[in-house]
């Protein structure tokens, strides 16, 4: 069962970070056409919806080494599952973005250098912003991501909508982020591309992991802090 759970994780995080940053790379500006950055939005929500509801039962749908860490630090996910969870996003997060390598540089002009959906921070942030705005704002995004999650599993929660209320907090997010750090709030979907672009992109990586599991932490923490009965264990199915 621990091998579903694990290869659950690798398949939705694949179409987290596929679906996301393939949304952004190939058809956010499309000529005439392109969806923006509503559309890239919308993109990452969906792909939080759609395998909330088809693995969610599995795994618990978690997609995000920070989301794990909240959790367990949330009093919701049992801390021994950590690291197998983080490896296999990380791979599935990994393998979308060869994937999406392939079939972008297929296209006459494309240049992995431009940014290939990584984030970054001063001259590599969308909006230019600085070290010390793009930290804040990915530890906050993160917190607050958690803070939804934790309340729409909770065992007294509308059943059956966290997927929902999950997804649309992700939309949210990327609405108000994407220009500051094009948005990560995810070490997994952030580490996926910025193996493909090198350079700055490794090098600033390490924000995109402190910032997002320090926010997970605390959104996990608080949560825990406000609401402490029971809420269920966030790990899909039992374990054999």
């Amino acid at each position: 069962m621990d091998m579903k759970k694990y290869a659950a994780e690798a398949i939705g995080t694949f179409w987290l970070t596929f679906a996301g940053c393939g949304s952004a790379v190939i058809a956010a500006g499309f000529p005439q056409v392109g969806i923006g950055l509503v559309g890239v939005s919308l993109a990452f929500g969906l792909s939080v919806v759609t395998m909330a509801y088809a693995i969610g039962h599995v795994s618990g749908c978690h997609l995000n080494p920070a989301v794990t860490v909240g959790l367990a630090a949330g009093g919701r996910f049992p801390a021994g599952q950590i690291l197998p969870y983080i490896i296999a996003q990380v791979c599935g997060a990994i393998v979308a973005a060869e994937l999406l390598y392939v079939i972008a540089s297929g296209a006459p002009g494309f240049d992995v250098t431009k940014g290939f959906a990584s984030n970054g921070y001063d001259a590599h942030s969308p909006g230019q912003y600085s070290l010390v705005a793009c930290f804040i704002t990915e530890v906050v995004m993160t917190m607050m991501f958690l803070f939804v999650i934790m309340g729409s599993t909770h065992g007294r929660a509308p059943a059956g909508f966290a997927p929902l209320a999950i997804g649309l907090a992700l939309v949210m997010i990327h609405l108000v982020s994407i220009p500051v750090t094009n948005t990560s709030v995810n070490p997994a979907r952030s580490t996926g591309p910025a193996l493909f672009v090198g350079g700055w992109a490794l090098a600033q990586l390490w924000l995109f992991w402190i910032a997002p599991l320090i926010g997970g932490a605390l959104g996990g923490v608080i949560y825990r802090w406000l609401s402490e009965e029971p809420g269920g264990v966030v790990a899909g199915a039992k374990t054999a």
